[in-house]
């Protein structure tokens, strides 16, 4: 599949996206050649591969879920200038 340069304006002009005029044949091409690629990588038999989640047989690391950290809420708010039910009071900047 190749793409051409009125291809990738148009595509830039939907996206909101700057191409410089002399970049355009360029980016085309390279476009194109993602494109062909795709194309020889859907052509490869994957009747017999099961579907993975990841290349590597990795696993996730997982900790206990576990409170790890001191509650400062008292002492925070006793650095804030205004307070009130617990809660940090800060000028209203929306009429």
């Amino acid at each position: 599949m190749a793409v051409d340069a009125s291809e990738i304006q148009k595509v830039a002009h939907l996206a909101r996206l700057s191409i410089d005029d002399s970049q355009v044949e360029t980016t085309a091409n390279t476009i194109s050649r993602i494109l062909e690629l795709v194309d020889q990588m859907q052509t490869v038999n994957t009747d017999n591969v099961e579907p993975m989640a990841h290349p590597l047989d990795a696993t996730a690391r997982l900790r206990k879920d576990v409170v790890s950290e001191e509650n400062n809420r008292e002492q925070l708010l006793s650095c804030a200038p205004a307070t009130e039910d617990g809660l940090f009071l800060v000028p209203k900047v929306i009429e």
